[in-house]
């Protein structure tokens, strides 16, 4: 057979692939007669209120010289780490404000970070490519400077997002701008798997975030530039579980909701959005009530322990919404509170009992949101 008729075939082929893609978006379209939104109001839900005093800001964390671009909470509770464009990790007491550990970086250009499930060792990745793994509990020399005590490299693009799996210190998942995401044996530095890539179930472009199930440490979901989130069971590396589509611009942020059975996603499309994995639908979007019709891309979200509350941090300004899951309404606003941020906010994390939240920012601080007296939502 011919280079020529290779082609001709492959081509009627990918044709035959995009239609019955088509159909079968236009077939699930059908199916969704209606969104949690509707069914809430329908069953007579109502939004979330919140007081002057329901969601404060209890601490400033101030240390860094650049743009803060991702922090993690350690599951404890007390601990945050945040990177940042000056080149350092710092290691927060999130009760006390201070800081325990500040780590000079090999390379300044870090864009992620994430604490081990025991507290004893952070990561962090960036624009060199490598995943690089610190010990809290390695001396420092005389320059501050903590060794690496072990260096993940394989990948052949940057290093978008990193998080330890919650059942050990022993592996790890990195996303890449190489249109992967690895499984990492930590002790050894080896890659365990490998998804994506050559295979035709992977990404087709940068993936951006990844975020690994509480209730099932096996399944993770990645999002990309590829428009896409795709569910992935770690034990079958070979292709995806599933794919979610929907978003029309870049899939910068993904996260399980608390019960492992949905996940949020966040786009430059403006849109945030919460799925399925049983069932592939999606549930909701979340579309701000923007006057000028502009898309503000969404840079990272959380979900409240309950789920009821979605937090989204958006690329204009200081603004961070927050939303009602259930009713698909902004509640409230936490760049118009007080002590709020004064520049974008790049990340933002919930802590491990849903008690605080912490933003990260281009401002270069962090700040410790906390909910104050009591209130019953229904």
């Amino acid at each position: 057979m011919s280079v020529s008729e290779l082609k001709e075939r492959h081509a009627v082929a990918t044709e035959t692939v995009n239609n019955l893609r088509d159909r079968l978006r236009q077939r699930r379209l059908q199916l969704l007669d209606t969104d949690v939104a509707k069914y809430s109001v329908a069953q007579g839900r109502s939004p979330v209120k919140f007081g002057a005093t329901d969601l404060v800001c209890c601490r400033t964390l101030q240390g860094h010289t650049g743009k803060v671009y991702s922090l993690d909470w350690t599951p404890e509770r007390n601990r945050i780490v945040s990177a940042s464009q000056d080149g350092r990790l710092i290691v927060w007491n999130a009760l006390t404000s201070q800081k325990t550990h500040a780590i000079k970086l090999p390379c300044a250009w870090v864009m992620t970070c994430a604490f081990s499930p025991n507290g004893q060792t952070v990561a962090c990745g960036g624009l060199d490519s490598v995943c690089s793994i610190f010990s809290l509990s390695s001396t420092a020399d005389k320059d501050g400077t903590v060794p690496v005590s072990r260096m993940l490299s394989g990948h052949r693009g940057y290093v978008s997002c990193c998080q330890y799996v919650p059942n050990g210190d022993a592996h790890l998942i990195t996303s890449s701008g190489d249109q992967t995401c690895v499984l990492w044996d930590v002790t050894t530095g080896l890659k365990t798997s490998v998804f994506g890539g050559e295979f035709q179930s992977g990404h087709t472009a940068d993936v951006l975030s990844v975020s690994i199930s509480g209730s099932n440490p096996n399944w993770f979901i990645s999002g990309s530039c590829d428009t896409t989130a795709r569910l992935w069971d770690t034990r079958a590396a070979s292709r995806a579980v599933r794919t979610f589509h929907g978003h029309e611009g870049d899939v910068n942020t993904v996260k399980f909701f608390p019960d492992g059975n949905r996940f949020g996603t966040g786009s430059d499309d403006g849109t945030c959005r919460l799925y399925d994995i049983r069932t592939g639908h999606q549930l909701q979007v979340y579309q701000p009530p923007h006057g000028d019709g502009e898309n503000v891309p969404v840079t990272s979200i959380a979900f409240s322990a309950s789920g009821r509350l979605l937090f989204a941090g958006y690329a204009n300004n200081n603004t961070c919404y927050v939303w009602d899951t259930l009713l698909g309404e902004v509640v409230l606003d936490l760049g118009e509170l007080q002590d709020s941020h004064k520049n974008r906010i790049s990340c933002l994390g919930m802590s491990a009992d849903g008690s605080a939240l912490c933003t990260g920012s281009w401002d270069s601080n962090l700040k410790i949101w906390a909910f104050g007296g009591h209130r019953r939502v229904i």
